[in-house]
């Protein structure tokens, strides 16, 4: 039974009654999963009651639970939008999250006096417009391209209130020259027009085509009984632009109302989410977002995530949104959007006709989507390097090694002795796998013997933790390195993991069993793998013998200064680090470390210098 602490029994008891989120927490204070409650105290308390009684996922996530913080709000809306920044802050382990969210673009239109519009990944709370996220290429590139033509918007990064663009603080630049902005900065357009070409910019990105193109109808004519023939002829251009952009939509419905139909699709523990958006009748494209964190949790629980996540300050929230799987918490999640549209939202299963057409074409898109996705996953699960192919055939192996751990020692005559181990995964090195040895039982100089404690205390502790143990074990040395080492092995029932030494000079490796040692070509690439890897134990094992070994010859030098105790050799040696830093000190430097006075820093100078 698992036992709680009895802070966070404490915390449950007095949890609140009101409206917010609740965090939960691991033994090292890292937050696991976040959820919101309309009411924390009885959300937070079903967790513990009959927990073996849930599923799998929240039984793992109790085991876990160390502590709980909560956060209240004034409302169950205000909780929902929190618990939406909280996951995206924190992508706690057991939340299902968007897999790519922090990757998708969107367009900004930036909340200033004149307003500028780009691309950009990060969501700021300044007042600024989002559209999108784009997660099609395409579709990304198309509306750039009509935004640069179509609409003037500047593109500079002055801030232009109204004080600058009275005093004309701002000069004009080659953008206004080569057609590219109308010149806000010396008031070359009035505040309202601008504001209306940003409108319209809207309008376009929300799908309504028409009402741009009535626009720049207005603005060619106007530029033509000016006899501006040539600023006339880029509004035409822009219109034949538009035009035919909306050619490429196809007309789906006739009632032109803001439409998205969404499918999430899962196959075992991965789930593909496909958005279909319709502006004013017309298809505008297609998104596919990939999740994660769905194994064990409920479908409906899945599309409210999904449509939480994906509709976080986007300005492109439809009047309608069509499902496959009804979500969660239906009716918040309608006042929430309807917040972020300023106008009601439905969430519904389509049943007419011509909206079935395109939910079972979002199934398609999820179906596709999520088949290509898992082929390349297994690719990438299945992928061998050659390396290690030519590696099993050259020695021979049972088994192909995609885990190889190898052994160095390090010591100056029996001093200072330690061990290393480096561990390669698919011929990669897995650097948060390596480990550090002081040898402990062996003393004076024998290598065998030091190899064997090591290898000895690694497996041992591998077998009591069951942890995974190496295809290979590979040692830096010859038969006799590895005769010590695989009589260790016989002894923990570990003779079948394959063992190969690599010996310095020659390169020869040597492997059980077999007197001759096998060498390979100078250029084979399994040979330049082995070598690869036993320098790199090397390099690991001389780094950490360094750094004791210094460490040792400081404390040997100063035991002999008079009066230096040693708590007072530890500060030197954490102010200083080396002996030619200490010589190179005055005798008033040395004075100013805490605990010594001029009177032992005079001893100490004296000593370092003429000892």
């Amino acid at each position: 039974m698992t036992r709680y602490p009895e802070s966070l029994i404490e915390k449950i008891k007095h949890a609140p009654v009101d409206p917010g989120c609740y965090l939960y927490k691991n033994k090292q204070g890292k937050i696991i999963y976040v959820g919101k409650a309309k009411n924390l105290a009885n959300r937070v308390k079903s967790y513990f009651v009959n927990p073996h009684s849930k599923d799998p996922k929240t039984q793992s996530l109790v085991k876990r639970i160390a502590d709980v913080e909560f956060i209240v709000t004034l409302s169950e809306i205000e909780a929902l939008i929190l618990e939406n920044t909280l996951i995206k802050q924190h992508r706690p382990r057991y939340n299902v999250f968007l897999r790519d969210d922090k990757t998708f673009p969107y367009i900004r239109i930036t909340n200033e006096p004149y307003p500028r519009a780009f691309i950009t990944r990060r969501l700021i709370n300044d007042g600024s417009k989002y559209y999108g996220p784009y997660t099609d290429a395409r579709a990304i590139r198309d509306t750039l391209r009509i935004i640069k033509k179509a609409f003037t918007v500047r593109t500079c990064k002055f801030r232009l209130d109204n004080e600058t663009v009275q005093a004309k603080k701002v000069k004009l630049c080659l953008q206004y020259h080569i057609h590219n902005c109308e010149g806000p900065c010396q008031k070359l357009i009035s505040k309202e027009e601008y504001d209306t070409m940003i409108s319209k910019l809207e309008a376009f990105l929300k799908g309504d085509l028409s009402e741009v193109v009535n626009y720049l109808q207005r603005k060619m004519e106007s530029a033509s009984e000016k006899l501006l023939f040539e600023l006339a002829a880029r509004y035409r251009d822009n219109i034949n632009l538009l035009q035919h952009y909306a050619k490429r939509q196809s007309v789906e419905f006739m009632d032109f109302k803001d439409r998205d139909f969404i499918n999430i699709f899962l196959e075992g523990d991965t789930c593909v989410g496909v958005v279909i958006r319709v502006r004013h009748g017309k298809m505008l494209g297609k998104d596919t977002i990939f999740l994660e964190g769905i194994s064990d949790v409920e479908q409906t629980e899945i599309m409210r995530n999904f449509i939480q996540q994906y509709y976080n300050q986007s300005q492109l929230v439809p009047e309608e949104i069509n499902v496959n799987i009804y979500p969660s918490e239906q009716d918040i999640l309608q006042k929430w959007l309807a917040n972020n549209r300023h106008g009601s939202v439905k969430i519904t299963r389509p049943a007419r006709e011509e909206k079935l057409r395109l939910m079972r074409l979002a199934e398609k898109n999820a179906r596709i989507h999520l088949q290509e996705y898992l082929i390349k996953k297994s690719q990438a699960e299945n992928y061998i390097p050659k390396t290690l192919q030519q590696l099993q055939t050259d020695l021979s192996l049972t088994q192909l090694p995609k885990r190889i751990e190898a052994f160095d020692i390090s010591n100056i005559q029996g001093k200072y002795a330690v061990a290393s181990l480096v561990t390669f995964y698919n011929a990669r090195p897995q650097k948060s796998e390596y480990r550090r040895f002081k040898i402990k039982t062996v003393k004076g100089i024998d290598d065998f013997a030091m190899m064997a404690e090591v290898v000895r205390r690694r497996y041992s502790r591998q077998i009591k933790e069951q942890k995974e143990l190496p295809d290979l074990i590979l040692i830096d040395g010859g038969k006799g390195q590895l005769s010590a080492v695989r009589e260790i092995l016989k002894s923990l029932n570990l003779d079948k993991i394959a063992l190969a030494g690599l010996a310095k000079k020659l390169d020869e490796i040597f492997l059980p069993d077999q007197n001759i040692p096998l060498s390979l070509s100078r250029d084979s690439i399994a040979l330049l793998l082995l070598q690869r890897i036993r320098d790199e134990a090397h390099r690991f094992a001389i780094t950490y013998h360094r750094n004791l070994r210094g460490h040792g010859e400081i404390d040997s030098i100063l035991n002999h200064i008079p009066g230096l105790g040693s708590k007072k050799r530890q500060v030197l040696w954490s102010s200083f680090g080396t002996i030619s830093k200490m010589r190179s000190a005055s005798i008033e430097d040395l004075s100013r470390i805490n605990g010594i006075g001029p009177k032992l820093a005079d001893i100490i100078w004296n000593y370092l210098h003429h000892s």
